[in-house]
């Protein structure tokens, strides 16, 4: 039999009485794909990306090392260039890729072409697009094999990858002498080294983790070092009652699966709440994805969103799962959602509704299993009077809607927010700000932040850049909000000189962290002055 008329029917047999599947004559045994892909994930999570690509590369040698032995046992072919054909189509068969039709094989100077990887999709779709290629068994499967046939040490590597995002994955196979030495490091991958040294290199991994993990940390604790009051244990600035409320509601929603519509102006921090409902959920181990749809193109963010098949347009040379997909078991962020286009929001509301997905240029549906929150700093009802939002979509979406208010509509906590703020910017620019002058405090209070956070964000990275002390004066701070009359009060009017007093006085309070003996000093008042001042305020601890 010549080798391409090798067909599936002869080359895998089901003993159905006896339970057993044969490839050429040796036992296996069907896994499931998407089952594959959690435990890859889970052994480059546990042992590192280098123990897991070590393990995964010397399986699949060993797997084609075998398979070479049981094809020549069963087909018998007299040609070594027979037997090479016979182990591509045999794995083509298999399901591990799809070969492109011009491609010779990967021992040729081109190498051997694939247009469909499985074990690429199933890396991009646990652990998204990487850096490096993807393609460890397949590539030690063909290493296996060659060595096999041809009685010596060939080494299959990856020159692209469709796990790094590439049109198509390049395989060439070589003798170790041939890769020369700008290859070693991955030829060290196909070396049997003892499972002790693999446990500790997956020790020495974690470790490093979890050094990352501790200065991450120290760094939130350092951040947060000076203020305590009024912020979540998450990092969110909470001394408002109006984000305690807003904290409290998304906590509730985040623990069960609906649909969240988050609402704000632009800056207020829509993306942190979409996270905190993420953590706060049963989801927080799964993926959290956000896309801007105000930032992409309709044609463009159809194939971002539900994936397209190659072939579907131009450009599009294979095969790729789009964010719905990607996000399946953890949260999906529609941020932007007042942007999209009525054609998009069609195939948005069927994606809710049906909890699937149809990838452009194909014809059957995909079950997704993502959360769906969505963000607009838009007013929906006027857009859906307008004719531009669709109402049916806008309900689907708007099972629970969390507002987060504008900074200007809850003062208490901008200047907890400025400290943290100071204190990362600080750290990031490595200076020594130990926060806020009073001047500089009471100014931030009087300005109307139409930016919000994003707008305090920029001002004490400019004020710390700008710092010639250890403390952030006024002068540090941008124009716009130096020479800032007092914010208008709810009516539209004038803040009075009471109010501004008031705040003023707190803080000043709050910058030298309660103590009224140096507060009233920096103030030029009596310490019984202060008193009576923050008793009228109701600022007094204890009440």
């Amino acid at each position: 039999m010549h080798v391409s008329d090798l067909q599936s029917d002869q080359l895998v047999e089901f003993h159905t009485p006896a339970g057993e599947i044969r490839v050429a004559g040796e036992r296996a045994i069907l896994i499931d794909a998407t089952a594959f892909g959690v435990h890859r994930k889970d052994l480059i999570e546990s042992l590192g990306v280098s123990s897991a690509r070590a393990v995964l590369t010397r399986f699949g040698f060993a797997q084609g090392w075998i398979m070479a032995e049981a094809l020549q046992s069963r087909f018998n072919w007299s040609s070594v260039e027979d037997r090479l054909l016979a182990g591509r189509r045999a794995l083509m068969i298999e399901g591990m890729f799809q070969v492109e039709p011009a491609s010779s094989d990967p021992l040729s100077k081109v190498g051997a072409t694939l247009v469909a990887s499985f074990e690429a999709e199933q890396h991009t779709a646990h652990l998204g697009r990487s850096d490096s290629p993807t393609c460890w068994m397949i590539c030690g499967m063909l290493s296996g094999y060659l060595s096999r046939v041809l009685d010596q040490e060939i080494f299959v590597l990856e020159e692209r990858c469709l796990g790094k995002g590439e049109s198509s994955c390049c395989l060439r196979a070589r003798t170790r002498v041939e890769w020369e030495d700008d290859r070693a490091a991955e030829l060290s991958f196909f070396e049997h080294e003892p499972l002790a040294d693999l446990l500790d290199a997956s020790l020495h991994h974690m470790t490093e983790a979890l050094k990352r993990v501790e200065q991450k940390l120290r760094l939130k604790r350092r951040v947060l070092a000076r203020i305590t009051d009024g912020v979540d244990p998450l990092g969110m600035v909470a001394r408002s009652s109006a984000m305690r409320t807003l904290i409290s509601l998304a906590r509730r929603v985040a623990k069960v699966d609906s649909t969240v519509l988050i609402t704000g102006e632009s800056g207020t921090g829509k993306e942190r709440i979409a996270r905190l409902v993420h953590d706060e959920s049963a989801r927080a181990a799964a993926p959290f994805i956000a896309i801007n749809c105000g930032a992409i193109t309709e044609s463009l963010l159809e194939s971002e969103l539900f994936g397209h098949a190659r072939g579907a347009f131009t450009g599009a040379v294979q095969h790729r799962a789009g964010l719905f997909e990607a996000a399946s078991g953890g949260t999906l962020l529609l941020d932007e959602i007042g942007e999209v286009s009525l054609g998009i929001q069609v195939k948005l509301l069927r994606a809710l509704q049906e909890r699937e997905v149809r990838r452009v240029g194909e014809n059957r549906s995909r079950a997704t299993n993502a959360r769906v929150i969505a963000a607009t700093n838009n007013d929906l009802h006027a857009e859906i009077l307008a004719g531009r939002f669709r109402k049916d979509l806008y309900y689907r979406l708007n099972v629970v809607e969390l507002h987060v208010p504008a900074l200007r509509e809850r003062r208490e906590d901008i200047l907890p927010l400025a400290r943290i703020l100071l204190a990362e910017a600080a750290l990031r620019m490595n200076r020594q700000i130990s926060g806020l002058s009073a001047q500089a405090s009471a100014q931030l209070l009087r300005y109307d932040w139409p930016g919000n956070v994003r707008e305090l964000e920029n001002a004490m990275e400019r004020a710390v850049a700008l710092a010639n002390a250890d403390e952030s004066e006024l002068d540090d701070l941008p124009d716009e909000i130096r020479h800032a009359i007092p914010a208008p009060n709810e009516a539209g009017t004038l803040r009075s000189l009471a109010d501004i007093e008031k705040d003023y006085i707190l803080a000043v309070l709050e910058m030298n962290a309660g103590n009224q003996t140096r507060t009233a000093q920096v103030l030029e008042i009596g310490t019984a002055t202060l008193y009576r001042k923050l008793k009228q305020y109701g600022a007094l601890r204890g009440q």
